[in-house]
């Protein structure tokens, strides 16, 4: 999957190619100035996914180096004109069974694949916390999303799949939220079912990211 926040995820297909470019006949189009009609495709088989520049001016990069083509490992992020678009692995499941979480396109994934009993866990590396963020929104799913982070440890609960609780060692609420959306090491683990003790934010998923993504660009966090 292809996150872009705060645009829903993008699903690659299995087998096959998605242009990404501004004409209407890519598959996932990206309206900037500085991109492409056709500015590059991501071809999908059963090795894995690999992308591919379409000779595009401005050239597309992946994690800051400018490529031609190049195969794709959880957590990359892929620079297509203004655009940066992080490339996530997910497993698909079984409609039934703890722990999946719908896409609501009739499309079932997890992070990582369960024990019995046990909570869902994952590497903030390969896939990061606004990408856990957006799959438990589209599940509206309710429990606890716990961040292992390098700085700024805590905790993030949900009610289907908004957010109703934040709290970090020194804060509360969204700028607590804030912090953990721009996690970048550590390990994440949602525990279902788990209501928050408070309420401490009224805000969606989107309106979340969008302001971790305005505050980056000022270089406040």
């Amino acid at each position: 999957m292809l996150f872009i926040p705060p645009p829903p995820p993008f699903a690659l297909p299995g087998e096959g190619a998605v242009t990404l470019g501004r004409s209407s006949s890519c598959e996932l189009r990206l309206h900037d100035v500085d991109t492409a009609r056709r500015h590059a495709e991501i071809l999908c088989d059963a090795a894995g996914c690999r992308i591919r520049d379409l000779a595009s001016t401005n050239g597309t990069f992946v994690n800051g180096e400018r490529v031609e083509e190049c195969g794709l490992e959880p957590g990359d992020r892929i620079q297509v004109g203004a655009n940066t678009l992080t490339f996530c692995r997910v497993e698909s499941a079984a409609p039934s069974g703890e722990g999946a979480f719908s896409t609501g396109d009739d499309k079932t994934v997890f992070t990582e694949r369960p024990v019995a009993g046990e909570a869902f866990r994952g590497d903030l590396a390969e896939i990061p916390p606004f990408a856990v963020l957006q799959i438990l929104e589209m599940g509206r799913k309710t429990g606890v999303l716990k961040i292992e982070a390098d700085t700024d440890p805590g905790s993030l609960w949900l009610r289907r799949g908004d957010p109703i609780h934040v709290e970090t060692k020194g804060q509360l609420g969204f700028d607590a939220a804030l912090r953990l959306v721009c996690a970048k090491r550590g390990r994440f683990t949602f525990e279902p079912a788990e209501e928050p003790p408070e309420t401490t934010i009224e805000a969606s998923v989107t309106e979340l990211l969008m302001e971790a993504a305005r505050q980056l660009d000022e270089g406040r966090l």
